[in-house]
């Protein structure tokens, strides 16, 4: 997912998302242990997913916070 879709979707979506590609990692995670993930890139492409919905996330907690002052 591009950078700039993500900035496009409403916070309660990403948080969505978010909750989703975490359970995802924790699959391919366990996968990985039993050798039976097919595509080791999967997971460095998830972790990089799950940090840039967090990026996001967190960009929009700190705005929030600076309006309120």
């Amino acid at each position: 997912m591009k950078m700039k879709t993500v900035r496009e979707k409403e916070s309660n979506y990403l948080m969505q998302e978010l909750a989703e590609k975490q359970k995802h990692l924790f699959i391919l995670r366990s996968q990985s242990v039993t050798e039976k993930l097919e595509d080791p890139s999967q997971l460095g492409k998830a972790r990089r997913e799950i940090a840039q919905l967090k990026t996001v996330l967190r960009q929009r907690e700190i705005e929030a916070q600076k309006a309120k002052k």
